[in-house]
């Protein structure tokens, strides 16, 4: 029956499940059940440092059963001896270890019965050893001769196993063993030809019994070994006793097996066991023993032998091991054999096992019981631990079987079946129960599940029921049975969803019923949001020793919140939670960080998110970028003169492909040690062929390149020479260079080490005037250089060098001009004149000296000045003088920095490489005025509310006559916003000091203070100061200077001072609002601003801005003069602080005036400023 419903959108098939479920589950112990045997003792030792012995019999049923015992198949009563000790509802008892205990020794077993029946326990066997001991005996010495056998018997007393066996001298010493003397298995030492050295009196056999922890020793035994022969036949007091050193050489003879047991014996062992074979021989000299096999081949080519040969040991032995095999002792003198039979047993085993159940009432039953063994084992089935009596039992029973039709509640029993040969007895029980009950569901009710979306559910409903119960499960109201694909009910009752949906969620019921009753529970399934999970970045590519950070980031449900888990792997192993390897890898929750990442930290990283119902992975596939290994087996083929193929097997690229492999060479002739680059092969080739030079002996390495750089160099190839040849090429870079009028240097780059070709290099020089008829002259040198003399002063010539060898010449050389050595010029500038631009600036024009005056390569000429006398006071001065260089053939230069109103006088020279040539004529020429310089300092001598007192110094330089100063002031504030200027004109020149009235209360101003002349007004000083508030002015001088408060403050202030300096000067040099620009804007240079404006428009107006136009090619040129005092001083050398035209600049820029005023400005402050 098929239908179809919809619910919530799902559609669902009902079917309807009948199931079989009492055998699959354990009977409940509120049923009625037969006993079981839960657990049991097996073989037990009571050893005799044991306080006590336990024997194990506990089991199972309803009723609760009750224990019965018997001993060796005789019933025991355990309250029969004192000390045994027994437990309530239990066959478990205890023998405690008081007195004689040897009358527990003996063979148990276990009954459990209830009304419906009996179980029994396999047997059990207690084993009570005595302490085992030597008998106290006297040995007889043994007295034997040389060559004989003997046997020192060591028969070990009886005793638990395992039995280690020593023999040992009364020192402890073990005795050496070998293939004359050794150790059979039963412990005798057996010498298979005595010598004298044998002879002792402490031969002591020790028996050690670890589980016993026991050790026994046999007296010790003495054995005598003589090489004297007694000859007593007459009796005779007088008998000749006769010394007979001879040897009884003889055949081997095997002592095991004797020679009592034939020529064959037959050897039995247990399958899965050890097989030992013992063969020992005695004879003279001393047999050697060996091992076949007559049938069939040995486990192994080699037999595993011990004991010198004399035991055969085979481990598992399986049935492919039984046959016969053949020791063999052998010697010069014969040989001896014997065969081994060897039979392979084993103790009984189970085919098939008969199993009980759950039956119910009237169904048939059929118990199997099969077993295999060797001897084949005898079957005995035993009913409640009895053996069945087949005339009164109502089934039938066989040998392998027992079978019963129509079972009945009375019929429930336990069945056992006993398989029994000469290696063991072995028990399999089958607990027959009959029951007719209705269903029991063994799940608690109610039960609450949970899963995620997509995985299976599994809801319980653990079934016993007889006769076999019918199982379905609803959904919510629903009292139809679940159907689809998606719905599987288990054997066990289990109702399994696959694939969960969230429309799953709900309560479910489990029904049961058979043919008694019937019984439901019910279920409730929450489905949860998945567990997803995302690693960033994904497959990160990270250079070596880089750093990495991985982020996990996880989605799941938040009623799982409490039980997620984070954790990492990496390729497939989990990374421990605290930081690893000191530190470089760190794991912080959701985080993976490696820092100084390694070759080895590449591979597969999974972030694993778990909860209490599902889990999720992510990976990321970490990829370490590297330079490449070094290449490997580097090869030479194709071997030409000029040529090699070099080839090379690449190391790994460590993921970044090899894009380039350079190729170095080194030589040991020329530079042994230096590698140079040969040359570059692009992308990941690993052959190329090779031009070399003549002459070389080389040899390779190869570079690999990839995009994260070089790898280390490869091991260097084999070495190769290439034959010499004449030389390819000729020196280059010909030059010639002079330091004398009447000489000349020729001068060339030397060819390289690997440019020579051959032995022998030398150079040949050619050379004759340039424009004469002549040959050329010639001469061969070794170094790279020639100088010839008597030459004409500055006369070109025509010049060859070719390079030669012992095997020829190079190409024909090219012919390079050069002159011959230099004289200095003798001509002097003429028509010298002089332009007076302005107070600091002159321009100077002349006429150049004739070409053939130079005499050489005309370099520049050079203008040299000196101040004669100042126009102010008409003092004379000392000549110190400056002078420019002016590079190339030029008539006019600049002269600029000049003291103003002053006198000079100027001359001009022309020079070339030699040297300098005659001055012309001084030339005297005079500076007009200019404005001053700053005044030298400006302060604040007195204050008052409204009005300051000024004073200030004289300008460090006048430039010219006085005509007075200028007094300028504006309030400022501390925003360093400024207020409008307001002008004072003093016009009497001796006036250095001025009183401000009119001023504002407690205000702060900047002044300032410039000096002027005809020609206009310098630079001023600043200073800055704060006007006293009203009211306060009577109270400042009113004792106050004697009283330690104000000397106190007075410290106080000087430190405020001193720091408000400090952040002042800091402030001024990071470019703030005052700075120099601002004051040139405020109080412009007239006749600097008309100089600029008129002929410097290229000079920067500030010394914060790059100067334009400043000519490079002076900065190497200008040099010191004798004076000190010269333009070095003022940085036209390296700051390139000329123009063009070779002014100097540094006059204009004011970059003197701004330390000076810098220095000055609000340095000065006489007076504390009020708030």
């Amino acid at each position: 029956m098929e239908m179809l419903l919809s619910t919530k959108g799902i559609t669902i098939r009902l079917f309807f499940f009948v199931l079989s479920l009492a055998a699959a589950i354990e009977i409940p112990l509120s049923v009625s059940q037969l006993p079981t045997i839960t657990e049991q003792s097996h073989t037990q030792v009571a050893y005799p440092f044991d306080e006590d012995f336990t024997i194990k019999c506990e089991a199972r049923g309803n009723p609760h059963p009750t224990f019965n015992w018997t001993k060796d198949g005789k019933p025991f009563d355990l309250l029969s001896d004192p000390r045994i000790v027994t437990s309530n509802n239990s066959g478990t008892f205890v023998i405690q270890n008081r007195g004689i205990i040897n009358n527990f020794q003996g063979k148990y077993r276990c009954f459990a019965s209830n009304v419906l029946g009996t179980a029994m326990s396999e047997e059990i066997e207690l084993i009570v050893p005595s302490v085992p001991k030597f008998p106290k005996e006297k040995i007889e010495p043994l007295d034997v001769e040389h060559g004989d056998s003997v046997i020192l018997h060591c028969n070990p007393p009886k005793g638990i196993p395992p039995l280690h066996i020593y023999w040992m001298n009364i020192d402890l010493q073990h005795i050496p063993q070998d293939e004359r003397v050794s150790m059979s298995l039963k412990g005798d030492l057996y010498f298979a030809n005595v010598e004298e050295n044998d002879s002792r009196s402490d031969y002591c056999c020790f028996a050690a019994f670890p589980r016993l922890r026991t050790i026994v020793q046999k007296m010790p035994m003495t054995l005598k070994v003589s090489r004297l022969k007694h000859a007593n036949d007459s009796g005779s007091p007088n008998a000749a006793v006769t010394k007979a050193n001879f040897i009884k050489e003889r055949k081997p003879k095997l002592l095991i097996p004797p020679e009592s047991a034939g020529s064959s014996s037959s050897v039995t062992v247990i399958k899965g066991g050890v097989l030992l074979l013992e063969c020992i021989a005695e004879g003279l000299p001393t047999p050697h023993l060996s091992w076949v096999k007559v049938t069939g081949n040995m486990p192994k080519d080699e037999p595993e032998t011990e004991n010198f040969g004399k035991i055969l040991k085979i481990d598992q032995v399986s049935a492919a091991d039984e046959g016969t095999y053949q020791c063999t002792a052998s010697n010069p003198m014969g040989r001896a054999k014997h065969e081994f039979h060897v039979h392979v047993e084993e103790p009984p085993q189970w085919l098939k096992k008969p199993e009980g159940g759950v039956y119910s009432v009237g169904t048939n039953l059929v118990l199997l019981c099969e077993a295999i063994g060797n001897p084949e084992p005898s079957i005995q089935w035993k009913l409640n631990g009895m053996p069945i009596d087949s005339r009164t039992f109502r089934g039938r029973i066989s040998t392998r079987e027992i079978s019963l039709t129509n079972l009945q509640l009375q019929d429930s029993a336990v069945f056992q079946c006993e398989a029994t040969n000469k290696h063991g007895t072995i028990l399999a029980s089958a607990n027959v129960n009959v029951l007719n009950i209705a269903p029991l569901i063994l799940t608690s009710d109610g039960e609450n599940y949970a899963t995620v979306v997509g995985y299976s559910a599994f809801l319980h409903c653990d079934i016993f029921a007889s006769p076999a119960a019918d199982v379905r499960w609803t959904k919510d109201d629903s009292i139809e049975p679940l159907s689809t694909f998606r719905y599987e009910l288990n054997k066990n009752g289990t109702l399994e969803i696959k694939d969960t949906k969230k429309e799953d969620s709900g309560s479910y019921a489990c029904w049961a019923a058979n043919s008694v009753g019937k019984r439901a529970i019910t279920a409730n399934l929450d489905i949860r949001d998945a567990t997803k999970l995302v690693v960033t970045p994904k497959n990160p590519r990270v250079l070596k020793s880089h750093s990495i950070l991985l982020k996990c980031q996880a989605e799941y449900d938040s009623h799982l919140k409490h039980s997620f888990k984070l954790s990492w792997r990496k390729d497939g192993d989990e990374l421990p939670v605290n930081s690893t390897e000191g530190g470089r890898m760190i794991l912080d929750r959701d985080t993976l960080f490696i820092s100084s990442v390694l070759l080895e930290d590449q591979g597969v990283y999974t972030c694993v998110g778990s909860t209490s119902l599902d889990s999720a992975t992510a990976e990321s596939r970490l990829i370490v970028l590297d330079v490449p290994d070094p290449p490997e087996d580097l090869q030479l083929s194709e071997n030409q003169n000029r040529s090699v193929r070099l080839s090379w097997r690449a190391g790994s690229s460590h993921n970044s492909p090899v894009n380039e492999s350079i190729i170095e060479f080194e030589e040991n002739r020329w530079e042994p040690g230096r590698w140079q680059e040969l040359t570059r092969i692009p992308g990941d080739d690993t052959t190329a062929l090779l031009s070399l030079a003549p002459y070389v002996n080389y040899q390779f390495r190869v570079v690999s390149v990839n995009a994260v750089g070089r790898s280390q160099p490869s091991k260097p190839s084999l070495r190769y020479s290439t034959p010499p040849a004449a030389p390819d090429k000729n020196p280059e870079n010909i030059r010639v260079e002079a330091s004398e009028p009447n000489e000349m240097v020729m001068k060339w780059e030397p060819l390289k080490p690997v440019e020579r070709n051959g032995p022998g290099l030398e150079y040949k020089v050619s050379w004759r005037q340039r424009g004469v008829r002549t040959d050329w002259n010639e001469e061969t040198v070794k170094k790279h250089s020639l100088t010839v003399r008597n030459t004409p002063t500055f006369v070109p010539y025509e010049i060859k060098v070719q390079a030669v060898n012992n095997l020829g010449s190079g190409p024909e050389p090219n012919v390079t001009i050069g002159y011959s050595g230099e004289d200095f010029p003798d001509a002097a500038p003429s028509g010298v004149s002089v332009d007076v631009v302005n107070s600091t600036l002159v321009k100077v024009f002349w006429f150049g000296i004739p070409r053939d005056r130079v005499r050489g390569h005309l370099r520049g000429y050079k203008v040299s000045w000196w101040k004669t006398k100042s126009m102010l006071d008409g003092k004379r001065h000392h000549p110190e003088k400056h002078f420019l260089t002016f590079v190339g053939d030029r008539n006019y230069g600049m002269i600029p920095g000049l003291d103003p109103f002053s006198e000079f006088r100027l001359t001009v020279l022309a020079y070339n490489s030699r040297g300098d040539g005659p001055e012309s004529s001084p030339v005297v020429f005079e500076t007009p005025e200019g404005v001053p310089e700053q005044p030298r300092f400006l302060r604040i001598l007195n204050f008052d509310k409204d009005s300051v007192t000024l004073s200030w110094g004289l300008p460090r330089k006048a430039n010219g006559h006085l005509t007075g100063y200028i007094l300028q002031y504006q309030i400022i504030n501390e925003t360093h916003e400024v207020g409008p200027m307001s002008d004072v004109s003093v016009t009497n020149r001796s006036t250095l000091s001025w009183r401000l009235s009119g001023l504002s209360p407690s205000t702060k101003y900047k002044f300032y203070v410039k000096a002027c002349t005809a020609k206009g007004c310098g630079k001023p000083v600043t200073e800055e100061g704060l006007t006293v508030a009203q009211g306060t002015y009577a109270g400042i001088y009113d004792g106050i200077s004697t009283q330690g408060w104000f000397i106190g403050l007075m410290c106080a202030i000087a430190l405020l001072t001193l720091l408000l300096l400090t952040i002042c000067f800091v402030r001024r040099n990071k470019g703030g609002k005052y700075s120099v620009k601002e004051k040139e804007d405020l109080h412009p240079d007239p006749e600097a601003q008309s100089i600029k404006d008129e002929i410097f428009g290229e000079y920067s107006d500030s010394d914060e801005k790059p100067l334009k136009g400043s000519l490079q090619s002076l900065n190497g040129d200008i040099k010191a003069t004798e004076s000190a005092d010269s333009l070095v001083d003022y940085g036209e050398g390296e700051h390139g602080m000329f123009n063009e035209d070779g002014s100097f600049i540094g006059a204009y820029s004011g970059s003197k005036e701004k330390g000076s005023v810098e220095s000055t400005g609000s340095s000065t402050a006489t007076f504390p400023l009020h708030a």
